[in-house]
């Protein structure tokens, strides 16, 4: 039997007899560094534009008081004359703001607003204010008469809604 020999090692060839090629060597390394530095040029742009798009793509969402009820006391009571009779309504109103000092400020203007609704209240038809949408419509332009009202007085509309607590039509 033939001895099997060992294959000759020389500078250029590994104990194992592959060539080491220092070109694929410096290719690795360079392949390795590339990628490192991309890598790390990534986490930066990450962090620096990051800031900059949670900023612009959520928008401050401002703060929204608690709301103030302020009561127009006493209750309104309108007439009506309806088919021929005599007809009343009773009508319990509340003011809703969100601004303490303002809302302070509305109760100047309480002969005004009471003035405004007691018009607007006895202007409106009776049949239409049995359903629940007439009486809905009659909240609805309460509101933009008060704070139309209120905005020409004090150059803001401080009351956000007019509340009806209590309603009685006979």
């Amino acid at each position: 039997m033939a001895k099997q020999q060992a294959p000759e090692q020389t500078p250029e060839t590994g104990p194992d007899g592959a060539k080491k090629s220092k070109g694929k060597l410096f290719l690795l390394i360079g392949v390795g560094l590339l990628a490192l530095l991309l890598s790390v040029g990534g986490v930066v742009y990450f962090v620096l534009s990051g800031d900059d798009s949670a900023d612009a793509a959520e928008p401050a969402v401002p703060v929204q008081l608690p709301a103030i009820y302020q009561p127009l006391d006493p209750a309104f009571v309108v007439n009506y004359t309806h088919a021929g009779r005599q007809r009343y309504m009773q009508v319990s109103v509340v003011l809703m703001g969100r601004d303490p000092k303002k809302m302070e400020e509305v109760t100047r203007h309480f002969p005004l607003i009471r003035n405004q609704l007691v018009m607007l209240f006895s202007s409106e038809d009776f049949e239409e204010l049995l359903t629940a949408e007439g009486k809905e419509k009659l909240r609805e332009r309460a509101t933009l008469a008060v704070q139309s009202m209120l905005e020409r007085e004090m150059s803001d509309p401080v009351v956000e809604a007019v509340l009806f607590t209590n309603m009685v039509m006979q």
